[in-house]
């Protein structure tokens, strides 16, 4: 498995030193820059992440708190009254799959039905501790929702844009918090432009974009550490889009590393659709397609932002990617109900990779593997109707 070193270089400095003076990092110069002024992104609209922190040990775990918050010494900085509605420690379900053992991680158990209320309460807290109330977000589906969410629970003003061709049903749960909406006309990626125009007048809280949101998704790494008795599994396969996820686990587990508190990497592998899968694509040496839509429309990321980032710890973990159809998803989708797993078809992806990777005997039979499951089913009940050959 992959190692990493207890300190790494970082910007003329030693990666010690970088650790106790944290910094927004632009990877691909080795750039940084303070942590105090609040950035979306750097000087040439390059994306950001930020520099190594220490990690930390089970010892500066707050088990007083029931949330994510309980690993808040491992964040960059700790604001005085997070922004929490008891988002994370989500249950880790033991179950089966094609007749073999695996672990589903039930993200959805967060108060707006999905995984990305991790990135958006940390995200957030942060913020508004750096004195940023009103934010600006560009979703149509999970993201927007848990913004708007959060920054309702943090008395932060919200706008959400969302492409004029998105069901009215997707904008209802943000509606509901009080953000702002405005319909873009065109494609996902001519939302994501105007919402990048409108950043010079509203601060750009990006789940895309923003290295602090990373920080909240990586606590999924220390739960699932603290889940499984302080240690790591051994594969973990996970949805991706823009690949959120992926990147917190790598952070996460890499802080663990260097910690001391493991010895080893998870095994990370990105599931993605056929239809809309660059970086499977581009991981598995497969040339560049057209996206097409997907029944996996969580996923449909046609230009994710931090592509060579999300492959970079899909390699340094030893870990893979993986290309499904459409057939295949739908599989795993009415497979997952069948269990009692109500999930929307993008998370349901991971369930379906993890039988590709065991049949092909990338993944043994005898390791510990973490499906992990992002949204509820209950916000693509029109996707189920429709495998269900039901009209609403």
């Amino acid at each position: 498995m992959a190692q990493s070193l207890p300190c790494r270089e970082a910007q003329g400095k030693t990666g010690c030193a970088a650790m106790q003076n944290p910094a927004y990092l632009d990877p691909r110069s080795g750039a940084t820059f303070p942590l105090h002024t609040p950035l979306w992104c750097g000087p040439e609209g390059q994306p950001l992440m930020l520099t190594d922190l220490p990690g930390l040990s089970r010892g500066q775990i707050d088990s007083g708190t029931r949330s994510l918050w309980r690993y808040a010494a491992a964040l960059p900085f700790q604001p005085a009254s997070p922004i929490t509605l008891g988002e994370g420690c989500t249950p880790l379900l033991p179950g089966e799959w094609d007749g073999l053992p695996v672990r589903f991680k039930c993200e959805w158990f967060m108060p707006s039905g999905s995984f990305k209320d991790r990135g958006a309460s940390v995200m957030l807290s942060l913020l508004r501790e750096q004195g940023i109330d009103h934010v600006l977000e560009d979703s149509s589906g999970n993201g927007g929702a848990a913004i708007a969410t959060y920054a309702a629970a943090g008395g932060m003003r919200a706008k959400i844009m969302v492409p004029e061709s998105t069901s009215p049903a997707k904008t209802v749960q943000s509606r509901a918090m009080g953000a702002a909406i405005e319909l873009v006309p065109g494609s996902r990626q001519d939302c994501a432009d105007a919402a990048v125009a409108q950043a010079r007048d509203i601060f750009y809280a990006s789940h895309n974009w923003h290295p602090f949101f990373l920080h909240g998704t990586k606590t999924l790494a220390y739960e699932l550490w603290e889940d499984l008795g302080f240690r790591a599994p051994d594969n973990i396969i996970i949805p991706c889009g823009a690949g959120s996820n992926v990147l917190g686990c790598g952070i996460g587990f890499g802080e663990l590393l260097r910690a001391g508190e493991i010895t080893r990497l998870p095994r990370l592998f990105a599931a993605q659709p056929a239809h809309c899968g660059p970086i499977a694509r581009e991981f598995l040496g497969m040339p560049p397609e057209e996206a097409r839509p997907t029944i996996a429309e969580g996923t449909a990321i046609a230009q994710p932002i931090r592509a060579s980032e999300v492959m970079g710890f899909l390699r340094e973990s030893q870990g893979g990617a993986v290309l499904l159809e459409e057939e295949e998803i739908v599989a795993a989708t009415r497979g997952l109900a069948r269990r009692g797993l109500y999930a929307e078809p993008t998370c349901a992806q991971a369930a379906a990779a993890f039988g590709r990777l065991v049949a092909d005997g990338t993944i043994g039979r005898d390791e510990v593997t973490v499906v992990v499951l992002t949204g509820t089913g209950l916000k693509s009940t029109q996707r189920h109707a429709e495998l269900l050959g039901l009209s609403l």
